[in-house]
């Protein structure tokens, strides 16, 4: 098995949807499920530190597990925009 190379911390909007639609059926978790696992998990500041924790506890690729940390983060900084 070959090494996931890490993709850049900035993705497109679509590639982003793209990996948030396909992570129910690959994991079989919906994102409600994950972000509160994000929630509930220890407090990381890093994003890759948040991504790294995610990949470890639940197996998850980097790609996915990027995926929830970044929806995570861009519902929180709305949350407090409010």
């Amino acid at each position: 098995m070959r090494p996931e190379a890490p993709m850049s911390h900035v993705f497109s909007e679509e590639t982003h949807r793209n990996l948030l639609s396909r992570i129910p059926h690959c994991t079989g978790r919906d994102i409600a499920d994950w972000l509160r696992t994000v929630e509930e998990g220890p407090s990381l500041f890093r994003f890759e530190e948040k991504v790294s924790w995610l990949r470890s506890e639940h197996d998850l690729a980097y790609g996915h597990a990027k995926a929830i940390i970044h929806e995570y983060d861009l519902r929180r900084a709305a949350r407090k925009l409010l």
